[in-house]
């Protein structure tokens, strides 16, 4: 908490390296799946910028998912969103058991998730009635338009579709260290995850939000690392 709770957090960076580990021979790398909604780009290269975190950790690999667009393509025109290609290709619900770990990243509507990601959790009935993703952990990353435009409530917000499921909550914390502290520059993010301000659209993520979103991607690297049992094949049951 800041000041005003009576404390302040360490400004030192959580010490990524120290946690890194070597690769088991003749196991498969740990696979965290960046799993997104981005209507004007800028949730996606959060989402790129965090998959490079997760390849700076040893032993695991970031996949970049797009989830699927729900409004119509006239209606996509009218607001001038640009063309999606097809390199990031759109997850299937099915697909989500297959990960280590999984970040979300949306931008907000109204301090909540956009809805093409809320139907995404909406269609995964199926795998909440089997608890197929209980014990997996997850996080967030959002884009708002202004400084008051979500934040923390984007996130704080998506937290009930991880308890509902039992995943397992990862926040960063302030191990980003004195980075987020700094009041020198509009920056977003929070200790729920990384985050980026749009503005009109016009405003690209800065460096000091594209870091947070790496740092964010290596913590969630070794977070799993950690939580995966030594010598243990990813493939293997949470359970």
């Amino acid at each position: 908490m800041g000041k005003g709770g009576g404390c302040m957090p360490s400004r030192n960076k959580f010490p990524i390296s120290e946690a890194t580990g070597s690769e088991a021979e003749g196991f498969k790398k740990l696979r965290i799946f960046i799993v997104f909604y981005s209507m004007y780009g800028h949730i996606e290269k959060l989402a790129r910028r965090m998959k490079k975190g997760v390849d700076g950790i040893e032993g695991v690999e970031g996949v970049l998912y797009k989830v699927p667009e729900t409004l119509s393509p006239d209606v996509l025109e009218q607001m001038r969103v640009p063309q999606k290609g097809d390199e990031i290709p759109v997850i299937s619900v099915d697909e989500l058991v297959e990960a280590d770990g999984i970040l979300f990243g949306f931008p907000t509507r109204y301090g909540c998730m956009a809805a093409q990601m809320k139907a995404f959790f909406d269609s995964t009935g199926k795998l909440w009635n089997e608890q197929k993703l209980a014990g997996l952990p997850a996080g967030f990353f959002v884009s708002t338009g202004t400084q008051g435009g979500g934040q923390e409530t984007t996130a704080w917000t998506a937290i009930t579709q991880l308890a509902h499921h039992g995943m397992l909550y990862v926040p960063i914390g302030y191990t980003f260290g004195a980075g987020m502290f700094r009041m020198d520059s509009i920056r977003g993010g929070s200790p729920y995850g990384a985050g980026t301000f749009s503005g009109d659209g016009s405003r690209e993520p800065s460096e000091q939000e594209l870091a947070l979103a790496e740092h964010q991607g290596k913590y969630m690297a070794v977070t799993v690392k950690r939580l995966t049992p030594p010598l243990l094949n990813a493939t293997c049951s949470r359970f």
